[in-house]
């Protein structure tokens, strides 16, 4: 198959892998070949093994970091430091997108930026929902509650039981208002961790103390 030819598939998909294109009348072989060669004369760029996505002149989308997040390592959804800054839990802007997993943890760089996946035991997956990005595609985040229950297990060396100060002055965490304090407290049991509902109730006195 010709490039040109291809590309006229290609384009369809935010993102593509040989078993993606196994429409098309080509051995998934044969296939791969030809996506390591395209790659390699900079037609295709590739995000992580076996996936890639057509040059920037050439593709349809330019998918958004948060639906490449989902699509390079699942099951996995947004957490922890992205999400909190996606929903202005903090102030800081955070650029590497992080995520949870059931598989083990892992760390993806490519041309779109970095990408860090953390394990968490599967009874704890559980806490978000799909929104859509600016181009339309679906993509799974944690719920503002589960994104704080998730970074505080994923963090828990950097707390102490006693310690309420930190939330304020080295997380700085803010409008808390959106946070229910049953919600948060159902997703930290999920962990089955006595040292996470401590700290969560922490959080949940300085909540009340700055919301």
């Amino acid at each position: 198959m010709k490039y040109k030819e291809f590309k006229k598939f290609a384009k369809e998909f935010p993102l593509f892998s040989s078993t993606y294109l196994s429409f098309l009348n080509e051995s998934v072989y044969s296939l791969r070949n030809q996506l390591r060669r395209w790659e390699k004369e900079g037609l295709l760029i590739k995000l992580r093994k076996g996936l890639y996505i057509l040059n920037e002149e050439d593709r349809k989308f330019t998918p958004s970091k948060v639906f490449i997040a989902n699509q390079l390592y699942s099951p996995s959804y947004i957490s922890t430091e992205y999400a909190l800054g996606f929903y202005d839990l903090i102030p800081e802007k955070v650029v590497d997108v992080t995520s949870v997993t059931t598989r083990k943890t892992y760390k993806i760089t490519n041309v779109f930026g970095t990408f860090i996946y953390q394990h968490i035991k599967k009874e704890a997956f559980s806490g978000f929902v799909s929104l859509k990005d600016e181009n339309g595609f679906p993509f799974l985040i944690a719920l503002p509650e589960k994104a704080v229950v998730d970074f505080f297990y994923l963090n828990l060396e950097n707390f102490t039981e006693k310690d309420v100060e930190i939330f304020k002055e080295g997380y700085r965490f803010q409008n808390l208002e959106m946070i229910s304090p049953e919600n948060i407290v159902k997703f930290a049991n999920l962990f089955n961790c006595k040292k996470l509902l401590k700290v969560v109730e922490n959080f949940l006195r300085v909540r009340e103390e700055l919301k």
